[in-house]
C-alpha cells in the first residue's frame, strides 16, 4: 500500500511539474524568453541591454556588412542602428533545436528603417542564431546572422 501511494505521489508531481527539476528550462522557452527582452530592449533604445545578450566572443554576420566581433562591438552595432532611427523590431523563432550546450534557433523577423527621403520602410527577413549556454546557466546569442527578403513586386 504504501509502494502504491508512492508511486501515485511521484507520478502526480511529475505530471504537475511537468516532468523537469525546479527552476530548469528548456532551450527552446528561455530563447523564447531572451527574443522577448530582446526586443524590448530594442525599442528601449538599449544597445549595452542588446549586448548583454551575447556572449563574450559573439560573432554577428550583418547583411551587406563586415563580421562583426566581441560583445563590445556587437553592441556598437546596434547602437549605430538605434542612432540611424530603425524601430518596432520583431522576432519570431520558428524552430530551435538544442544540443548540449549549443542550440540553434531559425526564424523570421521584421524592422522598420528611415529612407533618405523621410518615409519608413520595413524589412521582413530571416535568421539563423547558434545560441550558447553559460556558465550561469543563461543561453546567449553566439553567431548571429540574418537577411532580408526579396523586395515585393
Amino acid at each position: 500500500m504504501r509502494y502504491l501511494l508512492a508511486t501515485c505521489c511521484f507520478v502526480a508531481l511529475v505530471v504537475i511539474g511537468g516532468g523537469e527539476p525546479a527552476g530548469a528550462q528548456t532551450a527552446q522557452s528561455s530563447i523564447e524568453a531572451n527574443n522577448a527582452d530582446f526586443v524590448a530592449k530594442f525599442a528601449a533604445k538599449d544597445a549595452t541591454g542588446l549586448a548583454q545578450h551575447y556572449t563574450e566572443d559573439a560573432v554577428a554576420f550583418p547583411p551587406n556588412e563586415e563580421r562583426v566581433a566581441g560583445r563590445e562591438s556587437v553592441q556598437k552595432m546596434w547602437q549605430s542602428w538605434i542612432d540611424a532611427g530603425l524601430t518596432d523590431l520583431t522576432l519570431k523563432a520558428a524552430q530551435v533545436e538544442e544540443s548540449g550546450n549549443l542550440a540553434y534557433e531559425e526564424g523570421n523577423y521584421s524592422i522598420k528603417i528611415p529612407g533618405s527621403d523621410g518615409k519608413t520602410s520595413e524589412e521582413i527577413g530571416k535568421y539563423i542564431v547558434v545560441w550558447k549556454k553559460g556558465a550561469d546557466g543563461e543561453w546567449r546569442l553566439h553567431r548571429d546572422i540574418w537577411n532580408a527578403n526579396p523586395a515585393k513586386k
